[in-house]
């Protein structure tokens, strides 16, 4: 099995956990993610980090399973919301069929773009038909690390659009851009992609 994971990385999110837990992300693209799925609908997040957009989907009335691949990350999500966060890698998702949703907020970029495909088609096959993805990127043209030593794939958008036309059939895959600030502090062009798995499997 690949590990769809950068170590260097890893360790820079297990070593600043109670950091993290201190800064709120944004919560309009969530909002319109949640507003998309029925009432109570079943949600993954990948990621979750410190767990606020856990404890979001959760007061909506969600069903949420946070996962983060770092264990600090994780237990700084369960103390946020009163209930478990499972420490869980990416290339660790093996369930089919399972959510209505599947949110991953600002992580899927730290995957190695090698293995990018294969984490793309494991949450294919974990949505339920119909279901609804988003993912978020840092845009650009070539892998790199940040100044902090974080990996990031630095993705087109046309590479994306071929990593997910890869991992199965899509419906209604859009992309958005806007531009903001990392815990780096630094500006960078972000790429927001939201797709559908289809109700019926192509003939």
């Amino acid at each position: 099995m690949t590990q769809a994971f950068d170590d260097e990385t890893l360790r820079f999110y297990r070593s600043n956990a109670a950091a993290y837990a201190e800064r709120k992300p944004a919560g309009a693209t969530l909002a319109r993610f949640l507003g998309e799925l029925p009432a109570g609908a079943k949600i993954l997040e990948l990621g979750c980090g410190a767990g606020h957009h856990a404890e979001a989907m959760l007061a909506a009335g969600f069903d949420v399973d946070a996962t983060d691949g770092s264990p600090e990350m994780a237990a700084e999500a369960s103390r946020r919301l009163g209930r478990p966060a499972r420490p869980m890698l990416f290339h660790q998702l093996d369930v089919i069929g399972a959510y209505d949703g599947i949110w991953a907020y600002a992580c899927l970029l730290h995957v190695p773009r090698d293995e990018l495909g294969s984490v793309l088609r494991r949450i294919h096959r974990a949505l339920k038909p119909g279901g609804l993805f988003y993912a978020s990127f840092k845009a650009g043209e070539a892998e790199g690390r940040d100044r902090l030593a974080r990996y990031y794939n630095y993705p087109s958008e046309d590479w994306l659009r071929a990593r997910y036309a890869e991992a199965g059939p899509w419906d209604a895959l859009t992309v958005e851009r806007s531009e903001g600030k990392g815990f780096d502090q630094e500006l960078a062009s972000f790429l927001h992609l939201s797709a559908r798995k289809p109700v019926t499997a192509p003939r």
